[in-house]
């Protein structure tokens, strides 16, 4: 079976991983999150440490449907700053395995030069890290394909999981989960 690859870095925001994973786990979708430290304990952005499924060097990613990068600072500087995972961002783009990234992490893929000629959107302020992006500062989420998916921050996480799961498991399951987490019935 097909995984999809959470990578926590410390300082992550914790709503831009976890809403995602729990949107694509009740999809029954195998999400492993993956501390790129020795440590399974990563701290989020606002203090929350989070025990991840397993450390970066123990898995091989050779059955990775999606890798997905959330956001925050320093989470996205330090996903950045991890030499092994910016070599398996590019290895897998080079595959056409999809990449998912959220606020400031786009920034990381911008970095690598896997935005150039590619819609994306980021959280305000990192639109210079898009490097060679067409730039959609407006959207909530771009996809870009069906290899490249970009949310702007903390409220386009439900959005980015709904995507995700599309891609991964069809409309219709997308459909299902948006339905039974009563998405589209919350009224102010």
């Amino acid at each position: 079976m097909k995984k999809v690859y959470v990578f926590l870095a410390e300082g992550f925001e914790e709503i831009e991983a976890f809403a995602p994973v729990d949107i694509m786990r009740r999809a029954e979708l195998d999400v492993v999150t993956v501390s790129i430290y020795e440590d399974l304990t990563v701290i989020g952005a606002h203090g929350i440490p989070v025990m991840a499924d397993t450390i970066f060097g123990l898995c091989d990613y050779d059955d990775a449907a999606l890798l997905f990068l959330p956001g925050g600072m320093p989470g996205a500087a330090n996903l950045l700053n991890c030499e092994p995972l910016c070599e398996l961002l590019e290895k897998k783009h080079r595959e056409g395995t999809p990449l998912a990234a959220i606020c400031a992490a786009p920034a990381v893929l911008g970095e690598l030069g896997l935005l150039d000629g590619r819609r994306a959107t980021c959280y305000p302020g990192f639109e210079e890290h898009l490097k060679g992006a067409d730039v959609d500062s407006n959207a909530l989420i771009v996809k870009d394909d069906e290899t490249l998916f970009t949310g702007c921050g903390p409220a386009a996480a439900p959005a980015l999981g709904f995507a995700l799961v599309e891609l991964l498991c069809g409309k219709e399951k997308a459909g299902e989960v948006r339905s039974g987490m009563m998405f589209g019935r919350i009224k102010y």
